[in-house]
């Protein structure tokens, strides 16, 4: 197999200066990890074939978590430094004989397009490019603790990534300087005697690396998310003989059991037509149509999984869902923090935006008689312009 276009993103680091619980490229910006926002810049890209992360052994878990339900091969492992963790990286696509490959850091998430685009035509020109931006301030050398020098800055660039080469060449320059700790590409290509060229680089294109780094990043997804739409969903079904009841993805052992051609689970039905339909995108019998066999007793998670990756395809995110159960019986309250918990689990939506509350008719209607159940639920989502 060969291919044209390859990326590798570096997600194997630390990130110690940030802060936080985890790695920095696993942390949010607007809903959305910065690894999977940095990944989706690839993959809206029609000129790339092939996307290969490189992670730390310990992310497993974290990784799979930012990226489930795209459509990513396995992972590489990465080294002690980013050198070896890009190594092996190139080593893993060379199977796929790449005629170009992108390396690109985990914590650059704003690339843009215009770009990516310059560079995947400027590659094939001259062999080795990169990104960068001049540099204005006045630039001093220290030594022993006073000014040695004053750097001309009309020769100077700050280096950016990614950073296009032919896949050999780097390969190459890799293996022949493997045992030093460079620190980019680039300066690999310049020990092995290529010639790196640069194109206009793009302030937004930055490198996350401190706290104020990571404030800066939140403020310009917040700033991009100007189009805030809110959909409601409503959803109700009849009790019939069993056991238990699926509610928010969870069996609550009741007298009873809901009856619907999938697991009848309201909650889920009532969130899944809220987030369509803050979308404008129908409701869930158009998405799901009941006199499909297929979903007979199909778990409700498929229905709202699918209504949030429509969201995140537009490059959206959900900013809360606000749920409402309305039934006489069973109690909900016991079971509250545990829906709230799949719900979070099912669409990767932090706890905090995810409001689930009960109450009852005062024994009015079919609810009052505990013929059934209804949900209400009310979810705002935020895309960008």
């Amino acid at each position: 197999m060969t291919i044209k276009n390859a990326v590798i993103i570096v997600a194997a680091g630390r990130g110690q200066r940030v802060g936080g619980e985890i790695p920095k490229q696993y942390m949010d910006i607007g809903g959305i990890s910065i690894l999977r926002r940095t990944i989706n810049i690839f993959r809206d890209n029609p000129a790339i074939d092939h996307i290969q992360v490189v992670i730390h052994p310990d992310d497993q878990n974290l990784y799979d978590a930012a990226v489930s339900d795209l459509e990513l091969l396995a992972p590489v492992f990465g080294g002690a430094t980013r050198q070896k963790s890009v190594l092996n990286g190139l080593e893993a696509i060379g199977e796929l004989s790449p005629e170009y490959v992108y390396i690109h850091d985990a914590a650059r998430p704003f690339l843009d397009q215009d770009t990516l685009n310059s560079l995947i035509r400027k590659v094939e020109e001259y062999g080795a490019v990169i990104p960068a931006l001049t540099v204005t301030d006045t630039i001093k050398y220290m030594s022993e603790n006073h000014i040695n020098n004053t750097l001309d800055r009309n020769f100077l660039y700050r280096a950016q990534t990614p950073q296009a080469f032919r896949y050999k060449a780097i390969f190459m320059a890799h293996r022949r300087h493997e045992d030093k700790d460079l620190t980019d590409d680039s300066a690999i290509a310049e020990q092995s005697g290529l010639k790196v060229r640069i194109i206009p680089g793009s302030s937004d294109n930055f490198k996350i690396t401190t706290t104020d780094d990571l404030i800066k990043a939140e403020n310009m997804t917040q700033s991009s998310y100007t189009d805030i739409r809110t959909g409601y969903g409503i959803d109700v079904h009849a009790f019939e003989t069993g056991d238990h009841v699926v509610l928010g993805g969870i069996k609550i052992p009741h007298d009873q059991k809901l009856k619907g051609h999938s697991d009848a689970d309201v909650a889920l039905h009532a969130i899944t037509d809220a987030l369509l339909g803050a979308m404008a995108m129908g409701d869930i019998g158009a998405h799901f149509p009941p006199g499909d066999d297929q979903w007979k007793d199909a778990s409700s998670d498929i229905f709202l999984k699918h209504a949030a990756k429509l969201i995140d395809d537009k490059d959206g995110v959900i900013a809360n869902i606000d749920l409402t159960i309305i039934c006489e019986a069973p109690k909900i309250g016991p079971h509250r923090d545990l829906i709230r918990d799949k719900i979070s689990e099912i669409i990767d939506l932090d706890i905090d935006r995810i409001s689930v509350k009960a109450t009852t008719t005062e024994k009015l209607g079919f609810m009052g008689r505990k013929e059934g159940i209804m949900a209400q639920a009310v979810a705002t989502i935020r895309l960008p312009e």
